[in-house]
This record gives structure tokens, C-alpha cells and sequence, in this order.
């Protein structure tokens, strides 16, 4: 691939010229880099000509992306748009930014990764509206007109609003239960007002006659002032509305679309799914909501962000809960328990991907962008920026909305007075700033990168901050323990442009190995493998041994021999590998660098032997078999065959001494499971009758 890449001066507020552009082109390996002082004005004849073409092409601004891509239009030719002003050349740094700017060149001159699969979505405009009459029922009439409205109402009005003519559905209910995604939402509540607005032809003579007016225009009895006379049923008569023996009715309704206007909201998910909308008392936000639901009749479909692979998963196993790591940090609830394994509902992940951040054992992996692309992007601007003569580089992690929003924000800045972002600091884009983890960030660090930020704002929900948090302590634990000095990974919390240029400018750079040569693989623990293996090789340090702290993925596992009855439970639970029997002899076996610490022999163990200590051993030992109990076979006392150990029967002789099947028979404790039942039967066969 050969792309065409325009960069522009912007009326010479950036240092790019002609030398400059072959600087850049020499970096990233291109024929040519063309630039341009107004591309977008005077010079747009340029990017005509090369959209006129079928090669890539790349322009190094986002300002006028819509003008471009509209004069693009009818072109064949891919086009890529790299901010390269607000991110590198409008800043206080701007003269020694040219090594950033080869590095985002390099990035967007990459093949544009595999396709994932898609998750599909079907939208008639079928809307349900939740909430107060007073709020549900205007909403209710300003969007039947346009879609198919039904209300389900949870309080009644208390300031006059009335349910007039049947111009759509309208049901009353308590208990209101929701669930679901765009398309196919289910609703479930309970009727048990005695009048059912269903039947009710709203003639009002049951509010004529209630002498406590107990009843409104929302034709509903308030039963703490009803005084329960009865007179409103006489009143409805033959059309049979008003029921006072009606229990609690069970009702339930389907739609494509939700906007609850209730004072708290259905779903308390901090990631609502698709097609929900719950913009509270702001009227504001409930005019956004209406025009965003309003746009989602049709057909849609999203990228399915996971890979997960229920084979690795460290879950549970045999009802014993071992890892629950990426249920507790899933802000949609789109991941739930599924005996010893976990659901994942493709509808309603929002793509964040901590669940692939926070798995141990790479069971969950993010798809969007995959593990080896992302990691190619990293390796790929850091040789770049290394190549322009770049020093210290850092990564700043950012979302593609409210973080870009706020890069540009900063760079903006830095033409009134701001510093814009360091020369040093390369933005990268992410879906998501929780999809990246340990083996990525690990990955960064040998390839060069002497800090990693990750950039949250508030966009982002407390369970990734917290996620984050936990994994760069094991992270900063691993580097640390090696000897390599400074803080290398950050999560900076702000919505500010000027505290995000601060901290930036502030941030010092951490000590770093010779840049690796490995790619990103898409399974986690290979990565981790490579990440190490180059750390420790360049480690400022010898050590065969770092502490990490709780909950991390590697570790240790100890048996107290004494209790240890080599039942094998611990070798059944491991879901790993990490433990594992002998078929010749007694024996339980252990590799360490398989142990994902997820605690499941620990909780399964009978005879509560097992300890887990998280570490990461670095020496050959810790991919090597090691023994952590044997014992000699008990041979069966009739047979002599082998069948157990000598520790074990005796606490079978210890526990089931007093049982009635062994009582006056202990021997036939000691007995193979073959010569027991033939012992017990021949003994059955004395004492019967002849």
C-alpha cells in the first residue's frame, strides 16, 4: 500500500513545511509527503487529485473532515483523517513536535484491521413511555403522531393532566420490572387499582359521584381516601370498570423502545442499554432523548466487542464460585453466572471491555480493536517517533469522544495562552479507555514507551476506575519489583483541559528496556509472556521473585501436607491446568506460570490444605512441573491392587468408622471399591436363610 498523505500548515500556524514533510516521510517510510498551507481553502485541488485514485489516502487534519469527506464523496479511494494540530502542532512544544506527528502518520498508515462480527438490531418505533401522567401523558401525545406510543403510567396526575380520547394504550401499574435491549424490550408490572383503564370509557360519572375525590382524570382510586362506599361502581354500572375484590393482575407488554420518565429510574446500570432512555425531571434532557429515540427505527447493528472462550474461564466449578472479576466490573449487566461458566448478552455490551481487562486467564478477550492490532499501533508509532528523533515518548489512552474532545480542547488552548499537549505524548484513540490492560500497557513499556496514561473523564462509569486502578497497582508491582524506576502507568481523572496539560507537562519519564522486538498475541497470557520474558531480560535488577498484591494473575499455590489427603478435588477445580494429578502414582503437580490465582482449589479443598500467595516467579521454575504432595499408594488388603493413599484411609477409617454401612466392617475401608462390594455381598449371602 502506497497512501497519499496531505498535511497542511494551517495558514502556517504549525512548523510544517517542505523540509519538514520529507523529515516526516523518511520516519514513517513513505514516497512522499505533500503539504500544504490552506488544504482545505486555496490548496483543495490537492486532495481532489488525490481522491481521484484508488490508494488511501491520508490527511493530516480533522477540521474540515465533513468538507472533505462531502468533495470525497463519489471517490473509491479510503481516506483517513490524523489530527495532527490540536494533538502535536498547537502546543507550547510545537517545535519539537514533528517526532509525534510521524508517530500518528505511522498509526493511520496501518491496514485497516479485520472486520469483527456484527450484533444486529430491529426497531418498529414501537415506544413505551413510563412515568407520572403529569410528565408521561404530554410526551405521549406530541410522539403518537410520529411513532406508536403506549404509556404506562406509575403515578397519577397532580396537576390536571387527563386522559382523554384512546389515541394509545394506557395501562396503570406498580411493580414495574424492565429488561431487554432496542428492539426487544419486556415489561412487567402489577394491576391492582380497582379500576382497570382498559375498560374505562372515561365518561367520568365515578368522579362525579366520589364524594372524597378519590378519584382524578387519571381515572385511578386513591385507596387512602376512598372511603370505600361504593357509590363509583354504581356509577360505572354495566361497563364493569371498577372492581374493588380485583387482586394484584399480572400484566406485561413488549416494545422497541423505552423512555422512562419516572423520578428514579428502572435500570440503575451505570451503561444503559440501547434504546432506554431515562433523562429524569430535566426538560432539556428529555427533548434529547425523544430526538435520539426518534432516530432508532430501522435496522442497526453494532460491532460484537468479545471473544469469549468458556474453556479458560475461571469462573466457578462444581457450584464453588472461584473468579467473578468481569461480572463485578460489567456496568451494563450484560454478563451473568451460567452454572460454571458466564453468559454474555451481545445486545447489551456497551464494548467497554474491562471484562477483558480485569480476566486472568484471557478467557474474555476484546475484539474492537483486537489485542495485535492495538498492539501494532503502539509498536508502530513508537518506532516511528523513535525514527523522527523522538525522545521519552509516553501514551495518553483516550476515548474517541469526550477524551478527543478534550485533547482538543488543550491544543486549542495553546493558541490563547495554553500549553497544548507535550511534544513527548502520543494520543491514541480508543473505543474505550478500559479495553486495554496489563499485557497492552506491559507491551508499551518494552516497546519504548517511558509512561502510559490513561485518560478517564466523566463520561466513563466508577467500575472501570476502580478496575483500572487494581490492575495498574500489579502492573506498577511487576515493573517495580524488577527495578525499573519511576511510575510508568497513570490513570488521570479530569475534564479539564488545562489539568490534562498540567499533569501531562508534570509527568516525568520512568525507566524503560531496550525497545522488544515481539508482536502482540491475541491470547493475554502469551502476551504477558512476551512482556516478561523482555522485562526481566533487561531488568536493572536480579531478582528470581516479585510480591504482588492480592487479586493479581499469578501466584503461587501451598499444600500443608498434613491435612492434604490427595483427594484430587483441587486438580478437578483447577480450571487452568495449573494443578494436576499423576496416573502412575499419588501425586498432586503444579506449574506456576499456569496458576491464574482464581482460588477455586483453594474454596474447593474438603480438608482446607490449600493457601494461594500471589507472586510472579521469574526464574525456569516457574514453568517447570513441581510436586506439592505424593504419597505411597494403600494397597487393597484382599487384592493388593493399588487404590488410594495411607493418609487418606485413615481418615476415611476416622470418618466413616461409626457409619452404619462400615460398622462392625473397617476393613472394607481398607478394601478396593471391586472387593468392597464383593466382601458385602458375600457377607449378605451368610446371613440370608437357606
Amino acid at each position: 500500500m502506497n497512501p497519499q498523505i496531505k498535511i497542511c500548515s494551517c495558514n502556517k500556524t504549525l512548523p510544517l513545511n517542505a523540509t519538514a514533510a520529507a523529515q516526516l516521510a523518511q520516519a514513517i517510510g513513505a514516497e512522499h509527503v505533500q503539504v500544504s498551507d490552506m488544504l482545505c481553502r486555496r490548496e483543495v485541488g490537492n486532495f481532489l487529485s488525490a481522491v481521484d485514485g484508488v490508494d488511501d489516502v491520508i490527511v493530516g487534519c480533522t477540521q474540515e473532515r465533513a468538507l472533505f469527506s462531502e468533495l470525497a464523496q463519489n471517490s473509491v479511494a479510503p481516506i483517513k483523517f490524523v489530527n495532527l494540530r490540536e494533538s502535536a502542532g498547537w502546543s507550547a512544544e510545537s517545535k519539537q513536535s514533528l517526532p509525534k506527528m510521524a508517530a500518528l502518520l505511522a498509526a493511520a498508515s496501518l491496514p485497516a484491521p479485520e472486520p469483527v462480527p456484527t450484533v444486529n438490531y430491529e426497531s418498529q418505533g414501537n415506544l413505551l413511555i413510563i412515568g407520572s401522567a403529569d410528565v408521561a401523558l404530554p410526551w405521549a401525545h406530541r410522539l403518537s403522531a410520529q411513532m406508536a406510543v403506549s404509556v404506562l403510567l406509575s403515578e397519577g396526575a397532580a396537576h390536571g393532566e387527563r386522559l382523554a380520547d384512546r389515541t394509545f394504550p394506557v395501562w396503570f401499574g406498580s411493580a414495574i420490572k424492565l429488561r431487554g435491549f432496542l428492539g426487544h424490550f419486556e415489561v412487567s408490572w402489577q394491576q391492582s387499582n380497582p379500576i382497570d383503564l382498559e375498560t374505562c370509557t372515561r365518561c367520568n360519572a365515578c368522579i362525579e359521584v366520589c364524594p372524597e375525590e378519590a378519584i382524578d382524570f387519571s381515572y385511578q382510586i386513591d385507596l387512602d381516601k376512598c372511603g370505600n362506599h361504593r357509590d363509583c361502581v354504581k356509577a360505572c354500572g354495566v361497563i364493569g370498570a371498577i372492581d374493588f375484590e380485583r387482586m394484584a393482575v399480572a400484566r406485561d407488554t413488549a416494545c422497541d423502545l423505552v423512555l422512562d420518565l419516572s423520578r428514579q429510574p428502572l435500570l440503575s446500570m451505570s451503561d444503559k442499554p440501547q434504546g432506554y432512555f431515562s433523562p429524569g425531571n430535566d426538560v432539556a434532557a428529555q427533548f434529547d432523548a425523544v430526538l435520539k429515540l426518534s432516530q432508532l427505527i430501522g435496522e442497526f447493528e453494532k460491532p460484537k466487542f468479545f471473544v469469549y472462550k468458556e474453556k479458560l474461564c475461571a469462573h466457578s466449578r462444581s457450584g464453588k464460585l472461584g473468579c467473578n472479576a468481569c461480572l463485578d466490573v460489567c456496568s451494563t449487566d450484560a454478563i451473568s453466572a451460567a452454572g460454571d461458566k458466564v453468559a454474555v448478552n451481545p445486545n447489551l455490551c456497551a464494548g467497554c471491555g474491562a471484562c477483558t481487562t480485569v480476566c486472568p486467564t484471557g478467557a474474555m478477550s476484546y475484539a474492537y480493536m483486537r489485542a495485535p492490532d492495538t498492539g501494532l499501533h503502539i509498536k508502530t508509532m513508537l518506532a516511528a517517533y523513535a525514527k523522527a528523533g523522538g525522545h521519552a515518548p509516553a501514551i495518553l489512552f483516550h476515548s474517541k469522544e469526550a477524551g478527543a474532545d478534550l485533547i482538543q480542547q488543550a491544543g486549542q488552548s495553546a493558541q490563547a495562552g495554553g500549553r497544548g499537549l507535550p511534544a513527548r505524548v502520543i494520543p491514541m484513540a480508543l473505543h474505550h479507555t478500559a479495553s486495554t490492560g496489563i499485557e497492552i500497557w506491559l507491551s508499551a513499556i518494552c516497546y519504548g514507551a517511558t509512561s502510559v496514561v490513561i485518560l478517564m473523564t466523566d463520561e466513563e462509569a466508577p467500575e472501570y476506575r476502580l478496575a483500572l486502578q487494581k490492575q495498574i497497582q500489579i502492573s506498577q508491582a511487576i515493573l517495580s519489583g524488577l527495578g525499573y524506576q519511576g511510575q510508568h502507568i497513570h490513570l488521570l481523572e479530569t475534564s479539564s483541559s488545562s489539568e490534562l496539560s498540567s499533569f501531562l507537562y508534570a509527568l516525568k519519564p520512568a525507566q524503560v528496556p531496550p525497545p522488544a522486538l515481539f508482536n502482540v498475541a491475541q491470547d493475554k497470557r502469551v502476551s504477558m509472556d512476551f512482556a516478561l520474558d523482555h522485562l526481566l531480560r533487561h531488568a536493572p535488577e536480579a531478582v528470581s521473585e516479585v510480591a504482588l498484591p492480592g487479586g493479581s494473575l499469578y501466584g503461587s499455590v501451598a499444600i500443608n501436607k498434613d491435612a492434604c489427603t490427595l483427594c484430587m478435588s483441587c486438580v478437578g477445580a483447577c480450571p487452568s491446568s495449573a494443578l494436576m494429578d499423576n496416573a502412575n502414582s499419588p501425586q498432586i503437580r503444579f506449574i506456576e506460570r499456569n496458576c491464574v490465582q482464581c482460588g477455586l482449589c483453594e474454596d474447593t479443598c474438603p480438608e482446607n490444605a490449600i493457601t494461594l500467595t500471589p507472586r510472579l516467579l521469574l526464574s525456569d521454575a516457574a514453568k517447570q512441573v513441581r510436586v506439592l504432595n505424593e504419597a505411597q499408594p494403600f494397597h487393597c488388603i484382599r487384592c493388593s491392587k493399588p487404590f488410594a493413599t495411607a493418609q487418606m484411609i485413615e481418615t476415611m477409617v476416622q470418618k466413616l468408622g461409626a457409619h452404619s454401612a462400615f460398622a462392625g466392617h473397617l476393613d472394607r475401608i481398607r478394601m478396593c471399591p471391586d472387593c468392597r462390594v464383593v466382601d458385602m455381598m458375600s457377607s449378605a449371602d451368610l446371613k440370608r436363610p437357606h
